[in-house]
């Protein structure tokens, strides 16, 4: 069966929209995109779209690719001010010239929605989707997951967040030697390192859940890690691209920047 992650996605923002008709203020959401990457246009209109659907209020700002690293430091400083926000995006991939770390630690952790600053109040928002679609088909606790890749922004969380609701995890990355042996034993397969069709059904376990959250460009189409049309003969569900992940990290960016709202003004 497939796992729907847009049906999933519009349940959980007909949901937020329903909370926020009722709000006397709209949970405010402030996206910084630096310079003029195609893929980040893209996803900054996603969410800017998805903030006007659902009532929320949202700020966009443009800057510069050369802008000054401190300039961009001051603007998010201003957001950390504005009691108004709460949320604030800065959309990466950000040009050279500007240290990624140093922007996600100048967000407050408590308007960082996107969950990257290490003292966050927020869950990631793609390991935090991840983890929503793997429980609308199954539960975690007990089950063998397995999480390929190994990055700080997916790959560690979603293994962190698999071993709070009590699977057993096995993380494997490029210098894990006979991937396929690893693979096979899992309950839960989540596939996270951007190689275009990396799991092939032969290293699936029959029966097992199978998340892709790679997103990969192939002859002008999205593609992901695992070769769907044989993976989906032998998992008893699993996530397409697109259509499966994607929605989800929007939805829970969504549900992360309601949260804060909330706790602004409790």
């Amino acid at each position: 069966m497939i796992i729907d992650g847009r049906k999933l996605a519009a349940e959980i923002k007909m949901e937020l929209k329903e909370k926020v008709k009722s709000l006397s203020r709209k949970p405010g959401l402030a996206v910084i995109r630096v310079g003029e990457d195609p893929a980040s246009q893209v996803y900054v209109n996603i969410k800017t779209k998805t903030c006007e659907e659902l009532g929320f209020h949202s700020e966009v700002i443009v800057l510069d690719e050369k802008i000054s690293e401190d300039e961009l430091l001051k603007l998010i400083e201003h957001f950390n001010q504005r009691a108004n926000i709460d949320g604030i995006l800065v959309q990466l991939p950000l040009p050279k010239h500007i240290s990624e770390q140093k922007v996600i630690m100048a967000i407050s952790p408590n308007k960082d929605v996107d969950g990257f600053h290490p003292l966050s109040k927020f869950i990631p928002c793609t390991p935090k989707g991840i983890i929503q679609l793997i429980e609308s088909v199954t539960e975690i606790k007990g089950q063998h997951a397995v999480v390929v890749g190994r990055s700080n922004i997916v790959g560690k969380p979603v293994a962190k967040l698999l071993l709070n609701k009590n699977a057993t995890v096995t993380v494997c990355h490029s210098q894990t030697k006979d991937l396929e042996s690893h693979t096979k034993q899992a309950d839960i397969l989540v596939a996270a390192v951007g190689k275009s069709l990396l799991i092939t059904a032969e290293m699936v376990k029959p029966g097992a859940v199978v998340i892709d959250v790679g997103v990969n460009r192939q002859d002008k189409k999205l593609i992901g890690d695992v070769d769907f049309s044989t993976v989906k003969e032998k998992a008893a569900f699993i996530s397409p691209v697109p259509g499966g992940v994607g929605p989800m990290t929007v939805a829970c960016l969504m549900q992360n920047t309601f949260e804060s709202f909330l706790n602004s003004t409790k």
